[in-house]
């Protein structure tokens, strides 16, 4: 089920009716659960006994784990995160059957034809974290906000509510079990933060369906062979219009899962700082998918040992993480290289760091270095649209070998005018920060007022949006 759609609308806003109806209150997290539930079930109704299973198996490991004997707690912790490796594995059965070359046998056309379960790498991760952040608390004896409680009904309750929360279940941002189970509590209609929540609301639906749903009609053009009959001006075009629409498309959709969650009574996390104004790649891993980029870092970075085990083990962490959080992305070699390429850069960036304290206040210096970090990521997503390593070859031999095409100035410039709002988002939290919030508190309800006139007006053809394939 879509967020731009009016069956979502309409599931939203009976939830919200019986949510907060005083009669209901004791039973708000049914409520959500049956409407999470509902809503992950939409398109595909079998799919969400995958999802039933996932939830009972992280209860009950997260369960025994925390009331297990201390010697045991560390088996249940490693099974509950092998039961979520395994599920995940699930989305990697065709790349399995491609690598091994099992096509027209039964296992090939068995792993071919597994049907992805929509949002499975960010539901399991969110077991992942429940089980682990258990069994730290029991190593560390932190009682202060206990994430299990005595029942396990009561357990089993928050823990459906924790995976299956429907604003971010199938797209994130992933929620770590100990910054949502202390918010599980009974919700108040006069709590709600109506100012907060529209804004981010709004911004989140202008994103998605005035600038990502207006793109995409341009850069379906980035497909083979399609892309092979285009000027040079135009596939240079198509890339920086992607690097718009995966952003929008993304940080769209986490916005609305923000607000919607605020509506509900539950605070996510933020997903997305302003990246495409980054000044090195590390500041854009803490900006760009900063739920993610937090999961990795402490749930696998850390736990290979981080920066502490000598400077070679910390590149070779950082490439590790890195490709694997690549491959997350999807069942495709173009995603690990995709992983890689980041983690190099990384590595090389942390040992430029090392070797060279380069300090400056030059202010074209600054801009030239967000002008390199944003054109190594922009090109760097044309491997996210081209699962096919083949045809991202092709398509850069393309860009050099067309150049006397004549280029469609048309399709062109229409293309830079959607994108040039995501240049306009980022300038504007720029001087957001220099400029004093008096003259900001002013200005904004007609900014906002604007943005939602052509959410209205000039919104694109509804579309999945492009995270749900992960």
């Amino acid at each position: 089920m879509l967020f731009n759609r009016p069956e979502f609308f309409i599931l939203c806003s009976l939830t919200f009716l019986v949510y907060y109806l005083p009669f209901f209150r004791k039973y708000q997290l049914i409520v959500l659960i049956l409407s999470s539930l509902f809503f992950y079930s939409y398109t595909h109704p079998l799919l969400v006994f995958l999802l039933l299973s996932t939830m009972l198996v992280n209860t009950y490991c997260s369960y025994r784990v925390a009331k297990a004997i201390p010697q045991n707690q560390r088996m249940w912790a490693i099974l509950g995160v092998v039961l979520n490796l395994l599920v995940l594995s699930f989305k990697y059965s065709p790349l399995f059957a491609q690598t091994l070359n099992l096509g027209g046998t039964n296992i090939g056309e068995f792993l071919l034809t597994i049907p992805l379960p929509i949002g499975i790498s960010f539901f399991t991760f969110q077991g992942i974290t429940l089980v682990v952040d258990v069994f730290q608390r029991n190593q560390q004896a932190d009682i202060a906000s206990p994430i299990v409680s005595e029942s396990f009904l009561a357990h089993l309750k928050r823990t459906f509510l924790f995976i299956a929360f429907f604003p971010q279940l199938v797209a994130g941002p992933i929620v770590k079990a100990h910054n949502f189970y202390p918010q599980i509590q009974t919700k108040y209609l006069k709590d709600i933060d109506w100012a907060s929540a529209v804004k981010i609301l709004i911004m989140g639906y202008f994103l998605k369906n005035v600038i990502a749903d207006n793109l995409k009609d341009f850069t379906f053009w980035i497909q083979y062979p399609q892309f092979m009959q285009l000027s040079t001006l135009d596939l240079l075009s198509l890339i920086i219009a992607y690097s718009a629409q995966i952003f929008a498309d993304f940080a769209g959709y986490s916005l609305i899962a923000i607000g919607i969650g605020r509506l509900f009574g539950y605070r996510l996390p933020q997903n997305f700082n302003f990246p495409y104004i980054s000044r090195s790649f590390s500041d854009f891993w803490r900006r760009w998918n900063m739920s993610l980029s937090s999961f990795l870092k402490e749930y696998l970075y850390i736990q290979m040992g981080g920066n502490r085990k000598g400077k070679f083990r910390t590149y070779l962490h950082l490439l590790i993480t890195m490709a694997l959080g690549g491959l997350w992305h999807g069942a495709a070699w173009s995603y690990l290289v995709w992983g890689l390429f980041h983690g190099i850069l990384l590595a090389i960036e942390r040992f430029l760091k090392d070797m060279f304290a380069i300090q400056t206040r030059w202010v074209v210096f600054k801009v030239l270095q967000v002008v390199f970090i944003y054109t190594c990521v922009t090109l760097a997503w044309l491997l996210f649209k081209l699962p096919d390593f083949g045809e991202v070859v092709l398509y850069f031999k393309a860009m050099f070998y067309n150049a006397s095409i004549k280029p469609r100035y048309t399709q062109i410039h229409n293309m830079f005018f959607y994108a040039s709002f995501v240049l306009v988002y980022h300038l504007y939290y720029v001087y957001k920060t220099q400029a004093s919030n008096y003259k900001l508190a002013k200005l904004e309800p007609y900014l906002y007022g604007v943005l939602l006139f052509l959410i209205i007006t000039n919104s694109g053809s509804a579309e999945e949006f492009i995270y749900f394939q992960f």
